[in-house]
């Protein structure tokens, strides 16, 4: 029987075209987050186990893949109680985690406020779909040292002239806060200590619905009070529809009784990003990381049920490494939901250039014409002449090749025809 040659589930592999296609799409990306002052760095693919087993990482630790340590004996399966304890390294789920880990590293060498690029994949145990993958590119931009709103509207600006260098139309970036959203528990009368696991089922209310939701809290069998007054705030009429990004808005939006802080925090931020037409407030995006303290957003796209990106401000994090709390805010875009709308280019430039041979013209001579034309900034590649051109050439243009020439015995470069592709 033949051996499987599929790349492991879901994970791919990717044709010339496609992967040029890709770098085209990273090189505008890391393009335009460069002309908006942030600088790239690299960090490892794997990380120490207890560090991404630590909660910091939300949910996604649950997906992580570990390492499993060297020169393991049975002994050591039969003594670990948890699979973790065979594991002294794991893939990154996240850039985010590297990312506080490297700070920590490297403070004394970096900016008092640092603007970091990371464009780099990732791997979670996910259950391959549509727009998911077990591997990943997430393009992340990152602000560490600043704690006034500047940071959010640096990253909202850099994320949206992004999306429209790519010519992606019609998103829109959903805000709210994590402070309001614990306020706004607080209100309807759920204890503190059950914050944190309501909001993964409120997190769920853009597939379960509204009555889904409040189903699984009664199936949770938590406090019936409570769920009645979100129930209440669900059925308002101003509650889910769309909510302009100001002051007004939001608190005609909210509950009596909400945290101020918070509150005039997110009107600064609307008030200090001036065009705010492709922004809305939404009350309930909640951004399942646990990490979250305080601004959380998401790019939302209408003619897709999921989004295409999405970050906050995670001020704890840092300081689990450093013993102290470092501002530190950032906006993720997946790569691959990104590209999947990007309509595909694989033109390589008008010069990329086939040179066609037949077997009687000397390696000598095709070599000499190749550096020759490389040496003009023209990309070639040689090809031998086959019996049926027709599907060579259909390859090459799609390839991004825009001509071919033919070379024969004592051909010079002057001396190639070049006719055009496509």
């Amino acid at each position: 029987m033949a051996s499987q040659v599929n790349p492991p589930r879901g994970m791919r592999d990717f044709l010339p075209a496609d992967k040029a296609n890709r770098e085209r799409v990273l090189g505008a990306i890391r393009s335009v987050y460069t002309q908006h002052g942030f600088d790239e760095i690299e960090t490892p693919v794997m990380e120490e186990s207890s560090r991404l087993h630590a909660g910091l990482g939300g949910d996604n630790e649950k997906l992580a893949f570990g390492v499993l340590k060297r020169a393991l004996t049975v002994d050591d399966l039969h003594a670990a109680s948890t699979p973790l304890d065979l594991a002294d390294l794991g893939l990154r789920f996240d850039l985010t985690v590297p990312l506080a880990r490297f700070y920590a590293s490297h403070q004394a060498e970096l900016p008092t406020v640092f603007r970091a690029i990371q464009i780099a994949p990732v791997w979670r145990a996910e259950r391959p779909q549509k727009g998911r993958y077990r591997q990943f590119v997430q393009c992340d931009i990152d602000i560490i040292g600043e704690k006034g709103s500047i940071a959010e509207i640096e990253l909202i600006t850099a994320t949206l002239a992004t999306l429209s260098e790519l010519g992606i139309d019609g998103c829109s970036i959903r805000i709210n806060d994590r402070r309001l959203l614990s306020s706004m528990l607080t209100v309807f009368g759920f204890p503190a200590s059950e914050h944190a696991s309501v909001l993964i089922t409120v997190d769920k209310l853009d597939k379960l619905g509204q009555d889904g939701v409040i189903t699984e809290l009664r199936d949770r069998a938590y406090p019936a009070g409570p769920i009645e007054a979100l129930e209440a705030f669900f059925n308002r009429p101003q509650t889910m529809e769309f909510i302009p990004f100001g002051e007004a808005a939001i608190r005609k939006a909210l509950p009596e009784g909400i945290d101020e802080v918070a509150l005039l925090e997110l009107a600064s931020l609307a008030e200090a990003l001036g065009d705010v037409s492709s922004i809305v407030f939404d009350p309930f995006l909640v951004r399942g990381m646990g990490y979250y303290t305080g601004t959380i957003f998401e790019v939302a796209h209408p003619s897709l049920g999921y989004s295409l990106g999405g970050g906050g401000r995670y001020d704890g994090m840092i300081g689990r490494f450093l013993g102290g709390d470092v501002p530190a805010v950032g906006f993720s875009l997946g790569f691959e939901r990104i590209v999947d709308l990007v309509s595909t280019d694989s033109t390589t430039g008008s010069d990329a250039t086939a040179l066609l041979y037949e077997d009687d013209v000397p390696a000598s001579l095709l070599v000499a014409l190749k550096t020759q034309l490389i040496a003009q900034g023209v990309r070639v590649r040689l090809e031998r002449k086959p019996r049926n051109i027709k599907p060579l050439l259909a390859q090459l243009a799609e390839s991004g090749f825009a001509r071919v020439a033919t070379v024969r015995v004592g051909s010079t470069v002057e001396s190639l025809e070049f006719r055009a592709l496509g």
